[in-house]
């Protein structure tokens, strides 16, 4: 008679105490023996309607907690497993639950420390817990129990949970629940006791941080034809709106759905809705991404098929979930990546292959989350070959695809050949996922009709900086200011020459940046919370070194801003002095250096051990935040040089640098888990450390014009010879150092908090909805 198969044998990955991977493999047996750290799910299915956890009898056989009531589901992850994957797969295996990955919230991660059976059994685990919202309770007989594992599940209060384990309770596995364990029964707690009244006041005053504005442009010398391709453009625009909500989280488009749905059924939830529209994502943009909702205000989903069939029953309804903290990855990575596992995966690869995972324009997933059932778990390499690149135009293939037709019949329609040429390209790269050509044709732009489409910015993956997000820009040049602009962008290659750095690093091969001024008709996709005022692309080092860069002035955005921010800030913090300093001109010249001086600077660069690189990649997820401190004080430092060449009037002398004073208040509100904001804490504590910048006893702020020339020289050389020898530890040092709400700086906060000064604008298209809705 033959043997049955012998059962595989379970690895863990061994960790530090402090939860590092140490890349060592030991039997689970044997970390449990030697009391290794190492790390296992928790997965808590609570039901809504009851306010009930469900809780599973272990079996009698388990080496540890025989018999006691404990966790929903719980395993270890097995070495090369991820925990995501882990946590499906434990609850399919012992209760024959089966739920795709947008049903599990990560709460936090627990570190039990804990010896039992006589010392035999030492426990010392990394936990991820996950919560798993249903709307009621599953019905008992829905489960499949795992008979080795389970020997019963039940449904009990949190409260009398609560109590009982706090009571120590023998028939329960013991959790100390005065401990960090009790967050689960907090968590649940706030979600689901709130204050109407308290959250509705909040949520507005959250909206009140934005002052409503109306945006237009005149179409004046468009021709019906082109109005009729710019209504197809717009169309093309709003998809990408569809593509950047994705980006952000997986369950963000089905929240923005729901929360759009339920917008009319109450007061509070209209707020709810409004704010979500600014945001884009359940986390405030001003508030250094913290949630101002949760899973509890999110999609109600049907799975028919979670478990086994029970008559009258219709199925599982669950919440889609999203955690309280925002995944650093976004949704371009598995959620339960880390970056060593990436780096891991990375080393792996050809140098082709290695380019692919770190380019813009893809995203990465594992092998083993391809299918709605979970893997099996085990194999001590799966880490290694678990991930692979999913290139956008398969990923958002349905979006693309109709963007990419709209794009097609605008082209026809158009009368602007550069235009033409542009729509055309644009379509094909949605579908190729080759953005270079098009790219080059966004460049040579020359058109009344300016249009940006397409994946550029970066800010949103902030675990590498890697990825692209979907954006649009479409407005309608402004050619008398675009004329003004061209000294600029003309003499990025004296600039280039001049920087304050070593010769050595100054690139010979600089060109001239067209500059087009544009008055913005509408905007789409990766422009959440506060609007950008201008920008600089494309982002592709390939296109920087062979082309360089393009601007784009937004007018009639810098106009809203400077008039109900930027002037009430310096009303409120500026010395009475300087006040009059604070003028439009100004902030508007330094907006366009500081987009000239995306492109110079490195951007290519060798390494000091002789390797080529960039700053992105070696940078990772600090370049974004020095990289907009570099363009906003070399643009300071260039607006002094073009004054010494006698490029710009003398008039700007001190006007420049009392209006950049005032802008640092405004860039700071943005908060420091926005690059913008985060390189403007960094200008401006360095600026007072050099007393460049001087707090009164009257709590107002002027600029030292004697000590404040010489302060920026040494922040640009500084930065930029942090970015042209690619040193990571000198950047997080400078970052750390710097990227702080200093004394200084939360006086001015609290003081335009007082004043209820906005802090930025939330625009409404006004041109852009009435041809939209066929009106001209």
């Amino acid at each position: 008679m033959d043997e049955p198969p012998a059962q595989p044998q379970e690895y863990l990955d061994v960790l530090t105490k402090t939860g590092q991977n140490t890349r060592v493999r030991k039997l689970r047996g044997d970390v449990h023996r030697d009391g290794d750290y190492h790390r296992a799910v928790h997965v808590w299915i609570y039901s809504e309607s009851t306010n009930e956890l469900l809780l599973q009898k272990r079996a009698d056989c388990k080496d540890s907690w025989p018999g006691q009531w404990d966790i929903s589901s719980a395993g270890h992850i097995s070495a090369g497993d991820s925990s995501l994957i882990t946590a499906r797969r434990e609850l399919q295996e012992e209760l024959g639950v089966n739920l795709p990955e947008d049903a599990f919230e990560l709460l936090f991660v627990f570190l039990q420390e804990c010896i039992i059976n006589d010392g035999n059994y030492i426990n010392n685990e990394y936990n991820d817990v996950y919560l798993v919202t249903t709307i009621a309770p599953i019905p008992l007989e829905a489960f499949s129990l795992q008979e080795s594992e389970v020997s019963a599940v039940k449904y009990i209060s949190c409260d009398e949970y609560k109590s009982l384990l706090a009571k120590d309770d023998p028939d329960y596995v013991p959790y100390d629940v005065n401990g960090q364990y009790g967050e689960l029964f907090n968590y649940i707690a706030q979600r689901y006791k709130e204050n109407v009244e308290e959250r509705s006041l909040a949520l507005q005053r959250q909206l009140n941080r934005y002052a409503p504005i109306p945006l237009s442009a005149e179409l004046g010398g468009i021709s019906d034809s082109d109005k009729e391709a710019l209504v197809l453009v717009l169309k093309a625009a709003m998809i990408m709106d569809d593509i950047f909500h994705q980006q952000v989280c997986a369950s963000n488009p089905a929240l923005r759905d729901w929360l759009k749905e339920h917008a009319d059924t109450s007061p509070l939830n209209k707020l709810k809705w409004k704010y979500f529209g600014i945001n884009k994502s359940p986390w405030s943009c001003l508030d250094e991404n913290q949630a101002f909702l949760s899973t509890a205000d999110s999609a109600i989903i049907m799975h028919s098929h979670a478990t086994k069939l029970v008559s009258g029953w219709k199925g599982l309804e669950y919440k889609a979930a999203f955690p309280l903290a925002k995944s650093p990855g976004a949704n371009f990575y598995p959620s339960d990546m880390d970056k060593l596992e990436f780096e891991l995966w990375k080393n792996s690869l050809s140098e082709d292959e290695r380019q692919e995972a770190m380019g813009f324009f893809n995203v990465i997933k594992r092998h083993s989350g391809v299918t709605d059932t979970p893997s099996d778990g085990g194999n001590a390499d799966q880490s290694i070959h678990d991930l692979y690149c999913v290139p956008f135009s398969q990923e958002y293939w349905s979006y693309l695809t109709k963007a990419s037709e709209l794009l097609y019949k605008a082209a026809e329609l158009t009368s602007f050949s550069n235009l033409k040429k542009l729509l055309y390209s644009k379509a094909d790269a949605f579908l190729s996922n080759d953005y270079y050509d098009s790219d080059i044709a966004w460049m040579e732009l020359d058109s009344k009709l300016d249009v940006t489409i397409g994946p550029y910015e970066t800010y949103e993956d902030a675990l590498f900086g890697y990825k692209a997000t979907f954006e649009a820009f479409i407005g309608v040049r402004d050619d008398d200011a675009t004329a003004k602009l061209k000294l600029f962008g003309d003499n990025l290659l004296v600039l280039e020459q001049n920087l304050p750095m070593k010769d050595t690093f100054k690139s010979k091969d600089v060109t001239a940046a067209p500059i087009r001024v544009i008055q913005l008709l509408y905007n789409a996709g990766d422009v959440k919370g506060p609007q950008t005022v201008a920008f600089n692309l494309p982002n592709d080092e390939r296109i920087v070194k062979d082309r360089g860069t393009s601007m784009v002035m937004l007018k009639n955005v810098s106009e809203a801003k400077f008039k109900h921010i930027l002037f009430p800030i310096a009303e409120g913090c500026i010395s009475k002095e300087q006040q009059e300093l604070v003028d439009f001109d100004s902030f508007f010249t330094h907006t366009i250096c500081h987009e000239c001086c995306h492109g110079i600077g490195p951007h290519s660069i060798v390494l000091p051990d002789g390797r080529k690189s960039t700053v992105r990649l070696e940078l990772q997820e600090l370049h974004s935040a020095l990289e907009e401190a570099k363009a906003d004080i070399v643009g300071l430092w260039a607006l002094n040089f073009f004054i010494s060449q006698n490029l710009l009037p003398s008039s700007l002398c001190k006007s420049m640098y009392v209006s950049f004073l005032a802008g640092c208040f405004r860039s700071v509100r943005f908060g420091l888990d926005e690059a913008h904001g985060k390189g403007q804490a960094l200008q401006f504590n360095w600026l007072f450390e050099k007393e460049a910048f001087i707090l009164h006893p009257d709590g107002r702020f002027s600029v030292d014009f004697d000590k404040v020339e010489d302060a920026v020289e040494s922040l640009c050389r500084q930065i930029l010879t942090i970015q042209a020898t690619g040193d990571k530890i000198a950047a997080s040092s400078l970052l750390e150092k710097y990227c702080k709400i200093t004394n200084p700086l939360r006086l001015a906060l609290d003081k335009l908090e007082s004043a209820e000064v906005p802090v930025d604008i939330t625009p409404t298209f006004t041109t852009a909805n009435q041809l939209l809705h066929g009106r001209p």
